[in-house]
């Protein structure tokens, strides 16, 4: 991932695993989720639909879409202008899948906690 001065931002992943699963994606779906990622650097918090929603208690997730679909990627900030990508997935219901859910909060609690 580029970062260029201008960003604040950095994003890491919870595991390399993570990083993986967004690389596999469908191409149109990847592009649009490097488009994202590089305003979430820019803006961070302050990123908002239709990029970017609130999950409630500090998760968000990522929304890149393209022609093969949409994905999500779940992430939350860390002291030190760090945004942590916890969890990837491509959608295939049109609600949030409780399941996905309950991977990025297990996964955020174990950054938050160290």
């Amino acid at each position: 991932m580029l970062t260029s001065r201008n960003m604040h931002y950095t994003i890491e992943y919870f595991h390399k695993r993570v990083k993986a699963e967004i690389e596999g994606w469908p191409v149109g779906i990847m592009a649009d989720f490097a488009r994202i990622a590089e305003l979430l650097m820019e803006f961070g918090p302050n990123l908002r639909m239709p990029h970017s929603r609130a999950m409630g208690d500090g998760l968000f997730e990522v929304r890149p879409r393209g022609r093969e679909g949409i994905g999500r990627a779940m992430y939350c900030f860390v002291v030190g202008q760090r945004i942590i990508i916890l969890h990837a997935f491509i959608k295939k219901t049109q609600a949030t899948p409780e399941q996905e859910l309950k991977i990025a909060r297990k996964r955020m609690k174990e950054v938050q906690n160290g």
